[in-house]
């Protein structure tokens, strides 16, 4: 097999320019990924977002090793965000087999949830530090038991919204579990929101790749370049004017959401 059957280079291309703005802002890739194999290239929205499944469990994985290795992940809080993405993005799947996954139904209306799922993500990039303040004070009054059972639903949603979009695990689960666990570092808040995004994006991913929704060529081809874009990119991250850059890409989210959603 020749590589350039199997590797398509303007793939390659884009996954080295998202994951240049991965490296850089920390966003999540499926942000970023997913509309852009939409819109530019004009990928099915059910194989854009099951493509972009794998490809984000595959590259978060390392940074789960990473984030365990330095001891950066609440396990507990972990298990239960999965206890609820786990059966949601299973049900969710069988949603999709059921309504035939390529069809045009399917992909109209991943279009539309991935439309508002960039708008609420952006949303969030702009509004997280006034969401988390405004509401500490209701989160904190509490019991342990109340908040593990809002973990739970947090995951559940997230497990259908990403399983529908590949949007919301980074930035959307973040700003929540800062709303939930306020005595909890940012730190192990990101450590532990990417150590759950593993098995829920390779189970979505799994599922997506068992009902024909995933381009193995286009997976390598996009590893191929966002793993040296987010290496080279990490190194520059720091200057970076990165309160600039976060507004400016969330207005892109904005303006691309509302294209999708509209």
């Amino acid at each position: 097999m020749q590589i350039d059957h199997f590797i398509h280079f303007p793939y390659t291309f884009a996954g080295l320019a998202v994951g240049a703005l991965v490296g850089l802002t920390g966003v999540g890739g499926g942000s970023l990924m997913t509309p852009l194999l939409v819109l530019l290239f004009g990928v099915h929205p059910a194989t854009a977002v099951g493509t972009d499944l794998l490809y984000a469990g595959l590259t978060k994985f390392t940074g789960t090793a990473v984030h365990h290795r330095n001891g950066s992940i609440e396990w507990a809080v972990m298990r239960r965000l999965a206890a609820g993405s786990a059966p949601a993005a299973l049900a969710t799947l069988a949603l999709l087999a059921h309504w035939g996954v390529q069809s045009q139904r399917s992909g109209s209306a991943i279009s539309v949830i991935l439309g508002y799922a960039l708008l609420l993500t952006s949303t969030v990039l702009l509004f997280r530090p006034w969401l988390v303040e405004k509401t500490r004070p209701a989160f904190a009054r509490l019991s342990d038991r109340h908040i593990a059972a809002l973990t739970i639903v947090l995951g559940a949603a997230l497990g259908v919204m990403v399983t529908l979009s590949s949007v919301g695990a980074g930035a959307i689960g973040v700003t929540v579990l800062l709303m939930l666990y306020p005595n909890m570092s940012t730190l192990r808040i990101v450590g532990t929101d990417i150590a759950h995004a593993v098995p829920l994006t390779l189970i979505a991913g799994a599922g997506h790749w068992a009902i024909g929704s995933v381009d193995w060529p286009m997976l390598v081809s996009l590893l191929l370049g966002s793993i040296p874009g987010i290496m080279i990119a990490s190194h520059f991250a720091t200057r970076v004017p990165d309160r600039a850059l976060r507004a400016l890409l969330a207005v892109a989210l904005a303006l691309v959401g509302a294209k999708l959603a509209f």
